[in-house]
Order: C-alpha cells, then structure tokens, then sequence
C-alpha cells in the first residue's frame, strides 16, 4: 500500500504510548488526528503532529464533531482511566467505526473493552516486562513475543552450530527452532537458507517456542 493510500487514524490519548504510536503512523504515511484532554500535551506535540485537539472523546457528541466515524481506525490509549477508555470504545463502537485498538492495564479491563466493541486490546506495560525479563540473561540480544509460547528473537550463533551450514546442523530437527536469518558484521541481513554458512560472530533470528529458543541460545 503506497503512503497515499493508507487509511486516517484517530488517536485516543497522547502519553507515551499514544504519541508513540501517532507519530510512527505520521512517518509511515498515514493521516492522523491526535486528541487528548490535557492541554499542555496538545501545546507539546502540536509541532510533531499534523493533527491534534484537545478534547474529551468520552463524550459521544465530541466524537461526532470530530468527524470519529469517517476515520477507518481508531486508537484508544488511555490506560489508566479505566472508565475513559471503556465509555470511548463503546462511543466509536456506536458510531460504527469497527477497526478499534485499545490499551489495557490487564485482563478484566482487557474484557471488557472487548465486549464494548475493541476489535484490538494491547498491553503495551506487559509485553515489555516480559521483553525485558528474557533479554536480561543476556542470551537474547532481542525478542518479541506472540501470547502462545511462539517467539521470534535476534541471538548470538551458539557454538555447537559455528562452522557449519544449516544444512548440516539441523537447528529445526535437532533444536525445534528455525532459523529465519543471519546477520553477519558489516554486512546487510540475509535471508537464512539450507546452505547458508553460520561463522563465529553471526547473530541469528529464530523463531520457535520460547523454551525451545533458550535452550537453543544457551548452548
């Protein structure tokens, strides 16, 4: 989809996550209109953003002014008031607009926003503690993962496989990891393929499920 084409956004709520997520759809070519409460936020961004108000969404008549239902997404990043969250999902869900993401602070709230109409509900605090825990051990260089025990992660080549080509180190028979792909010191990332050669300061992106990936990396 070329930047012309990509669909307006409303963004719900400008803290942290919020602005991160409003100017990372600015860069990537999206139309966006930021809207928060709090006034000193609004002067803040209202140079990083194209777009942006101050204005309460909780209530429905706002979000009408706002024009909410000819935006085909909508962002609602507000976390800690539970109730502001709730009542705005429900009011975007009622003007019809169908492709919602919500940040939740945990699973009730997480439900609840779901049955209000959420077609999205993300932990933003959760998934990065749980980033974090798993590259303290420094094992994993990065990692992201799914929600079912499936993980994607950047790590050192361990030792047992240096020297040789995939082919022949069988990661995915032997390990239950597959290695997606290699990159090599001064040179661009490399899709991974049976005869690809693994040298002593490689870095691998595997995937696989998470217990198979630490094992795998503390070889």
């Amino acid at each position: 989809m070329s930047a012309n084409n990509r669909k307006p956004v409303l963004v719900i709520g400008l803290g942290r996550f919020g602005i991160a997520v409003a100017q990372t759809l600015e860069s990537i070519g999206h139309e966006v209109l930021g809207v928060d409460t709090r006034p000193e936020l609004v002067q803040e961004y209202s140079r990083d953003l194209t777009k942006i108000v101050e204005a309460d969404c909780t209530n429905a008549a706002v979000l009408e002014q706002l024009g909410a239902a000819d935006f085909d997404a909508a962002v609602v990043a507000i976390g800690t008031n539970i109730e502001a969250s709730v009542l705005i999902v429900l009011a975007l869900s009622d003007l019809g607009v169908k492709n919602i993401w919500a940040k939740a602070t945990n699973e009730k709230h997480a439900r609840i926003l779901e049955r209000t109409g959420a077609a999205h509900v993300v932990f933003p605090e959760q998934r990065m503690g749980e980033r974090v825990a798993y590259l303290l051990n420094e094992r994993l260089l990065d990692f992201i993962s799914f929600g079912d025990e499936f993980a994607i992660a950047r790590l050192k080549a361990p030792e047992p496989i240096v020297g040789l080509p995939l082919m022949v180190s069988e990661c995915r028979k032997r390990f239950e990891v597959t290695v997606i792909g290699v990159k090599r010191q001064g040179e661009d990332f490399i899709h991974a393929v049976p005869d690809t050669l693994i040298l002593p300061a490689d870095e691998l992106v595997v995937s696989g499920k998470i217990e198979n990936i630490e094992k795998f990396a503390a070889m």
